[in-house]
């Protein structure tokens, strides 16, 4: 018992050290701080507007499809693609994302089998669309396709431009 009151007044003694370095250094820092807050900037008023456009689309929602197809029919002296014609899954793909990788074909129909830049394979024929401006397959032969593309000219219509995707040679064949 008397080991453990002798253990615990040694730790106890050591809780009142001098402690005048301590309080110099309280001091010093005291005297070199200074206590002085800068004043809050000064707040502009704010001029507001009113909201004169209520009646007008936001432009922060997409145009219903009724005022698209107004815009469509208003051009109909001009060329312009088919807006009902369902969209072919190669249609997702730009022209330089395709590559011919060869054809098939019997009784006279002739496919081309061409490679999506997500590596599926594709067969297509004449008639078949392709590529993001509206590509109609115009012929199919052995080593080419031919397609026929819309692409708008900047003024509502759109221009035709004939394209042509050659087969890809594999590293073996040169």
């Amino acid at each position: 018992m008397k080991k453990l009151a002798l253990i615990t007044l040694v730790f106890v003694s050591g809780c009142f050290d001098d402690t005048n370095d301590l309080s110099a250094h309280l001091q010093q820092v005291k005297a070199t701080t200074t206590s002085q807050i800068d004043p809050m900037p000064e707040v502009h008023p704010f001029n507001h507007y009113d909201y004169s456009a209520f009646d007008l689309r936001s432009p922060f929602s997409l145009p219903k499809p009724e005022v698209i197809q107004q815009k469509i029919q208003q051009m109909s002296g001009c060329l312009s693609p088919d807006p009902r014609r369902r969209k072919q899954p190669l249609e997702k793909f730009a022209l330089s994302d395709i590559t011919m990788r060869g054809t098939m074909g019997d009784d006279g129909i002739l496919w081309a089998l061409v490679e999506a830049s997500d590596f599926t394979l594709h067969r297509v024929a004449i008639g078949s669309y392709m590529g993001l401006f509206n590509g109609h397959i115009t012929e199919v032969n052995a080593k080419s396709v031919k397609l026929v593309e819309l692409t708008p000219d900047g003024a509502g219509c759109w221009v035709e431009r004939a394209t042509v995707i050659k087969i890809a040679l594999s590293e073996s064949e040169g």
